[in-house]
């Protein structure tokens, strides 16, 4: 059975099916949904980020679910051991929200920024610690101006408790540790396919999710803004939201799989510049010198890392 399988995906690959390709996948749908989300925002005022999750987790229940009916992918057999991996999993995913949501308001966004810019070292320390890994001294320093070139474009106020520092350090490690145990999920031991990896993850991380919205109070506040503001434009906005979350989780995956944990927070980085390119273009942001250095120089560095 596994031999077939292996013939079937070999059969399947194109010359489109490249890290590349998948690569810039990545950033078309994350600079999309970071905008989509700006605009819903805006547009119906919709400060819910657990509702939200929630909203991209259903999305990537149903949408794996239709494409595994379709017979895109087959689920892999699981014995109890890997599906307490995927609880765990899931509940990584959650946690990993849930300190950024609670960092964000500890700290200002360009701190947070700045410390989140630090993933791709977290990686690398994870990789040799826990997978034995090892990387060249070129790759090293290609990271210097990934990471600094983030400090640069996001500078500003930096104002923040030492919980919130705290919180913000530690949110930037699971994030990493999540990447790296996306990875490893695909093609350690387990090889899941990336819709079989959202299959198994989106639905336990909703319930996650709705029970954090309850806890917090979020979900009663939710519910009064659907009684008196709630309509079928907003609605509608949710659902391709979903949706584009969805298809950002499967490229992600994908990418992830073709490439490497390390790859992908470096690829983080640079769109998190790039989504501020994409502010000064669409909503006419004045760019300071040091604003420009930065993305210069991250742009510059994930072309040096690449």
């Amino acid at each position: 059975m596994a031999s077939d399988s292996n013939l079937s995906t070999r059969s399947l690959k194109t010359p489109l099916d490249s890290s590349m390709v998948w690569l810039g996948l990545y950033f078309f749908f994350n600079l999309s949904l970071t905008l989509y989300n700006k605009i819903i925002l805006e547009l119906f005022e919709f400060p819910f980020p657990w509702t939200l999750t929630g909203v991209h987790t259903m999305c990537g229940a149903i949408g794996s679910y239709v494409f595994w009916k379709t017979g895109i992918f087959t689920p892999a057999q699981l014995g109890e051991r890997e599906n307490i991996i995927m609880l765990l999993f899931s509940v990584l995913y959650t946690i990993n929200i849930a300190i950024s949501n609670v960092s964000l308001n500890l700290v200002s966004v360009p701190v947070h920024q700045v410390i989140r810019a630090m993933t791709p070292l977290f990686t690398i320390l994870l990789s040799i610690s826990f997978l034995r890994k090892s990387y060249s001294s070129l790759t090293y320093i290609s990271l210097f101006p990934v990471v600094a070139g983030v400090g640069f474009a996001t500078f500003g106020d930096y104002d923040y408790t030492a919980a919130g520092f705290f919180l913000t350090v530690l949110g930037t490690v699971l994030a990493a540790i999540k990447t790296v145990v996306t990875n490893r999920v695909q093609v350690g031991r387990l090889k899941l396919h990336p819709l079989d990896l959202l299959l198994r993850m989106s639905p336990l991380a909703f319930i996650q999710t709705m029970m954090y919205s309850y806890v917090t109070g979020e979900m009663a506040t939710m519910q009064e803004f659907v009684r008196t503001r709630g309509t079928w434009s907003l609605f509608f906005a949710l659902l391709v939201n979903g949706i584009l979350a969805f298809f950002l989780n499967v490229v992600s995956f994908t990418a992830n799989k073709k490439t490497s944990a390390l790859t992908m927070t470096v690829a983080g980085n640079v769109k998190q510049v790039l989504s501020i390119v994409l502010a000064v273009v669409i909503f006419d942001i004045k760019l300071t010198w040091m604003k420009t250095l930065g993305i210069l120089l991250t742009l510059a560095g994930g072309a040096w890392y690449t």
